[in-house]
């Protein structure tokens, strides 16, 4: 698979607790010069980048209950309808992995609806935090993502014990519904992988090592 292609698949990724504006502003251009999807940066950033991102192709991707999911849901709700409001193109929201746990899946697919509604026709992922759980959790939250109408599946933060696999995005693949996109997050670091997780099934990678491969390439 063609450079261009893989890219064209990748949510450019920085949400470092430690990120300043510059490096934000980097993270765009990077963007626009390689052709990514979108830029994925934290909620705090959004306007400017928005702003800056104006006349250019990438859309602003920003994260809600990010990392640990545990936010009540009126908390994801209004930092949903915030980051729109400040030029949000797509939302990618962790869930309540306690509540799957606990079994309580009518919360789990209750707050995703929420935010897909709040979303309005703006992008919704929902990030499951895979390696928090079982297989048999990650398909009863196939079922619920694609029951609740969110726009994508995705992996991992990229904060917690673990990231995206070859094994999951297959199993995601094999059990999410057919309206269901499948996005990888995590530990991506070689083109082959990102080509690998692509042939899987997965529509979008969240990563930074793809464009830091197409600056050493170039």
């Amino acid at each position: 698979m063609e450079m261009k292609e893989i890219l064209r698949h990748v949510d450019h990724t920085l949400l470092a607790q430690d990120a300043t504006w510059e490096q934000i502003r980097q993270i765009c251009d990077d963007a626009v010069q390689y052709g990514t999807a979108s830029v994925c940066i934290p909620p705090s950033f959004v306007k400017q980048a928005s702003e800056y991102l104006r006349d250019a192709d990438p859309v602003v991707c920003t994260v809600i209950g990010f990392p640990n999911g545990y936010n009540t849901t009126a908390v994801k709700e209004f930092e949903t309808k915030d980051a729109i409001a400040n030029g949000a193109d797509e939302i990618d929201m962790v869930i309540n992995i306690g509540w799957v746990k606990d079994q309580k899946y009518d919360c789990v697919l209750n707050e995703i609806r929420t935010l897909k509604a709040a979303c309005g026709d703006k992008i919704l992922k929902v990030i499951i935090e895979t390696c928090l759980l079982t297989d048999e959790e990650k398909i009863k939250l196939c079922e619920i993502v694609t029951e609740a109408g969110a726009d994508f599946i995705k992996t991992s933060t990229g904060f917690s014990t673990g990231g995206a696999t070859f094994a999951d995005v297959a199993l995601f693949a094999e059990h999410v519904g057919s309206d269901v996109k499948i996005k990888a997050a995590g530990g991506i670091a070689s083109l082959e992988d990102a080509a690998q997780f692509l042939s899987l099934g997965a529509s979008r990678l969240g990563t930074s090592r793809i464009v830091k491969i197409a600056k050493q390439q170039a």
